[in-house]
């Protein structure tokens, strides 16, 4: 038996403020307080008039650049100064979570702990790791390693890929799998999940589970589209917590028992959300928000709505679901370079690869560029002042996260945003 990573991932999946620099972020001296981080950060906003949320875009936009080598990877040209930065940001990494080797509540999700670090390693293993044998063996012994106390203490809280026991199980079982260990590979998902693993009948009962249930709630109210949900007692609408993610997920279930229902249920839910587009190209973050016009990132605005109409665009060949997703993308552009800092779930790493997802879609070098400007911004990380994450190393909110974006832009055509599109 052999374990791919998209079937370890599938199998286990059940669903601004002002600060010092990066290379602070060890240091015990670092002690500047929350309160007073927001008021300077406040006074210079209404000083300036300028976005609490976002910097003003210093770049300009397309003009024809070259982006791709003959290979149809990234140009060696931009690629070169990414390796660099890959490199130095990793000596970061290195060098942060030495110094936070014992934490008084330890972390083993891949979302912001031990297991998104094992889950950089193994993205470093499979884009750079072909490279050099000897690395290749390096990553995937430094991916396994900050697996070994997840695996060996499962919470049993949780059942996700992000923030459960799915997370380091799938990835222990893929892991043992390249290193030939086959029993514990195999004992990552049997001794959990039993031997049948996953299979086609549970993947079939949990749509229909999340089919039945969004009916339900979408039959309270007259203005419900036909499938909606709630997160903690509100309708959200982004792609990390809200109805979004859930479509787009839908829509990859593609099995034929399942696959009719889900074609008629989730077309009317895409065009009423349409319907929720601000004239800037941006989303709320939940029905009823008071906030407006705010976030413009992965979790909570138009960034994380892109794989949705892409994926529903490619379904049912309607030109709006592409518009749509190229208005994501155009304020995505001018607001996304977030204060907030340079991950994956509200930063600028995660913003770039809504760029990244229209430009495997269209092959317009148009967002591979903007994706390319949204990368040299990140290889500055620590030198705009944006706000220091609370897990500043890990995968989802801090720079593990942005070591993988950047990793991935050197294949900019294989690029995905990690544990969400595939």
């Amino acid at each position: 038996m052999s374990t791919s990573w998209k079937t370890a991932q599938c199998g286990c999946w059940s669903s601004a403020f002002w600060v010092k620099p990066v290379h602070h972020l060890a240091s015990s001296s670092y002690a500047i307080s929350l309160k007073d981080e927001m008021l300077e950060n406040w006074i210079h906003n209404m000083a300036t008039g300028e976005s609490p949320h976002a910097f003003e875009n210093p770049f300009p936009d397309y003009n024809g650049e070259k982006l791709l080598g003959e290979d149809r990877k990234l140009a060696s040209s931009i690629a070169d100064r990414l390796k660099e930065s890959v490199g130095r940001l990793l000596k970061h990494l290195h060098t942060g979570l030495s110094h936070d080797a014992n934490p008084k509540r330890p972390d083993f999700s891949v979302y912001t702990g031990t297991s998104g670090y094992a889950y950089l390693y193994l993205h470093l293993h499979r884009c750079l790791g072909v490279l050099d044998s000897k690395e290749n063996e390096q990553y995937l012994g430094q991916a396994l390693e900050h697996l070994r106390e997840p695996l060996a203490n499962p919470q049993g809280r949780r059942h996700t890929f992000l923030c459960g026991d799915a997370g380091p199980l799938a990835l222990g079982a893929y892991i043992f799998s390249k290193m030939g260990d086959e029993r514990s590979s195999t004992q990552c998902i049997a001794n959990h999940l039993g031997m049948d693993k996953v299979d086609r009948e549970v993947i079939v009962k949990v749509t229909r589970a999340i089919l039945d249930s969004g009916q339900a709630m979408g039959s309270q109210a007259r203005d419900n589209p036909p499938l909606m949900y709630e997160w903690h007692e509100k309708k959200y609408l982004g792609g990390a917590h809200g109805l979004a993610g859930i479509y787009y997920t839908l829509l990859l279930v593609k099995d034929s028992e399942v696959w009719p229902e889900i074609e008629k249920l989730v077309r009317p839910c895409i065009d009423y959300m349409l319907t929720l587009q601000f004239a800037s190209g941006n989303f709320p973050s939940s029905i009823g928000s008071s906030s407006g016009d705010k976030l413009v990132q992965w979790c909570h605005g138009a960034p994380g709505w892109v794989c949705m109409f892409v994926a529903a665009y490619k379904t049912y060949n309607d030109k709006r679901y592409l518009e749509a997703a190229e208005r994501c993308c155009d304020v995505a552009w001018k607001r996304g370079l977030l204060k907030k800092g340079y991950g994956l779930c509200h930063g600028a790493a995660g913003n770039a690869y809504a760029f990244l997802t229209m430009f495997r879609l269209t092959q317009n070098q148009k967002y591979l560029y903007r994706a390319c400007k949204f990368a040299e911004w990140c290889c500055d990380y620590g030198k705009h002042q944006c706000r220091t994450p609370d897990r500043p190393f890990s995968l989802f909110e801090g720079m593990a996260g942005t070591i993988y974006f950047l990793v991935d832009m050197l294949d900019p055509l294989n690029a995905k945003f990690p544990a969400f599109e595939f």
